[in-house]
Parts: C-alpha cells; structure tokens; sequence
C-alpha cells in the first residue's frame, strides 16, 4: 500500500475512535447534550440530604426524568424542579421522595402515583413530599437514647 492509503486509514480510525469515546461519555454520564424539554414540575422539601441536580426521577424503579435544580428558597426549604418525560403525567396526590441508593449511594427522587382524577400541569407543584432520612441523627439519638 501507499504510505498516504496508510495515513488516511489511520486517521480515518482515530475519528471513529474520538466519535465513539464522546458518544460512549454522553450516554454514560447521562448527560442532555439535545436539552429535551418535557413535563417541569416542582416539589419542596424540608431536608434534601445532598440531592444534586442530574440525579434521577424514578417511578416504580424505572427513570423518568431528571433533577433539574436544587435552590434555597426565602422560608429555608429546598425548592427542587424535576424534568420529566412528556408522556409521564402526574395526579395531583401523587407523593415525592428523597430516596438513597444503597446504604450510602446516591440519592434520588422516587414519586408514588397517587389515585386522583386531575394531574399536576407542567410548571405545577408536587403537594406531598417527604425528606431524606438523616443517617447522622438517626444515629445518635440510638446512641443518646433518645429514640421515639
């Protein structure tokens, strides 16, 4: 062969390795490189317990969206805005969860449907929420006795 046959062929694989590396990141890191818009709801949380956005939305175990934001809002709870697939609605009982993979993995957001007629529209709230569970204090009040 030519040396030039060589070097295109050469380069040819180093593009096709560089391509299937960012494409193997995306899918991995589980990033939105297209920025998908879909169903916007919001929940508010006492405690979040290190929920970070990009985390996980789950229903019945299956993901089915993504935590947006996290922020801080004026009567110190955390305001968390979930992305949600276009074809997921939710009834307006349903209830949210700060969840942890494991004993001390990552944590995500479960929702429980509820049973209701009507759904949260997209930019609406989720009423029912319940906090992460603080392992930290948990603990010492086994130690301290002063378990309820």
């Amino acid at each position: 062969m030519k040396r030039f046959d060589i070097e295109f062929m050469v380069g040819v694989f180093v593009v096709l390795g560089i391509l299937a590396l960012g494409y193997i990141s995306v899918r991995l890191g589980n990033l939105d490189i297209f920025n998908k818009e879909g169903y916007r709801v919001y929940a508010e949380f006492e405690r979040v317990g290190g929920l970070k956005p990009g985390a996980s939305v789950e229903i019945a175990g299956v993901t089915v969206g993504r935590v947006k934001s996290v922020e801080l809002t004026d009567d110190f709870t955390a305001l968390v805005e979930l992305a949600l697939k276009s074809n997921v609605r939710l009834q307006e009982d349903a209830i949210a969860s700060v969840k942890t993979k494991g004993l001390i993995g990552e944590k995500f957001i479960e929702i429980t449907p509820g049973g209701a007629e009507e759904t949260i529209p997209d930019g609406g709230r989720i009423q029912e929420t319940e906090s992460a569970v603080d392992l930290e204090e948990l603990i010492s009040k086994f130690v301290f006795g002063k378990v309820e």
